[in-house]
């Protein structure tokens, strides 16, 4: 049984509840984020020896993660059934029914408009970036956020505003 490199230990722990967050926002289901980021180190594993020598490694696990959420939702012979209720979450969180509201308008939106959403807003990353990582041009990714943008706003409605105290 051969062991776990050190620096792939190091690396999964350090980049875990990253991968995990984006995970979550990109599936909106806990268990789903958990198996998507454990697929995801799982591929990358496999390929240590180059990702290691790679310019950017984390970089690599955010569009290894993200391919592997698209290819996810591609697989429509999963076995799991999709449901349109969130669980409840802990109390405590700063703004709850918001976060949630959020996370429901952001579920209704296709797997690659979530991603583009995510990686531009979430994660504050540039078009460039974005792009990058969706392996899509720059112009795809301003055209496609500014769409699901609009459409978050008409999911969302006057009642967000309310919401987040304005």
């Amino acid at each position: 049984m051969t062991s776990v490199p050190d620096d792939f230990e190091e690396f999964a722990s350090a980049r875990a509840t990253h991968l995990f967050r984006t995970a979550y926002l990109l599936a909106g289901d806990w268990h789903l984020a958990e198996d998507l980021v454990q697929t995801a180190l799982g591929n990358i594993y496999v390929a240590w020896g180059r990702v290691r020598k790679a310019e950017n490694p984390v970089a690599y696990a955010q569009t290894v993660l993200l391919r592997t959420f698209l290819s996810h939702r591609r697989r429509r012979s999963s076995w799991e059934a999709p449901s349109d209720t969130l669980p409840e979450r802990a109390a405590g969180e700063p703004d709850p029914i918001l976060r949630l509201t959020l996370l429901d308008a952001l579920a209704q939106l296709s797997p690659r408009d979530r991603a583009i959403v995510v990686l531009r807003y979430w994660e504050d990353r540039s078009v460039q970036e974005t792009a990058t990582v969706l392996g899509l041009r720059e112009g795809v990714v301003r055209t496609q956020s500014s769409r699901a943008l609009a459409r978050l706003r008409v999911l969302l409605g006057s009642d967000v505003l309310e919401l987040a105290g304005r």
